[in-house]
């Protein structure tokens, strides 16, 4: 059973990752309506990156170079 979850977690998240890279690579982490588990996920697997902005959080992708 916890392999369904994983599987729907990697799912949401390539989607959160494809969503972002549509909208300009980042967006603010307050407008971001997926689950908590989802962005640790994209966190833990370095897919993604929380910027400190001084007025604000922004998730963004993580550049590939």
């Amino acid at each position: 059973m916890a392999k369904v979850a994983d599987y729907y977690i990697e799912r949401t998240a390539t989607r959160l990752l494809r969503s972002l890279k549509g909208s300009g690579g980042s967006t603010p982490l307050h407008r971001i309506q997926v689950s908590k588990t989802v962005i640790q996920y994209s966190l833990d697997q370095k897919l993604a990156q929380v910027k400190n902005t001084g007025h604000g959080f922004l998730l963004s992708v993580v550049e590939d170079s």
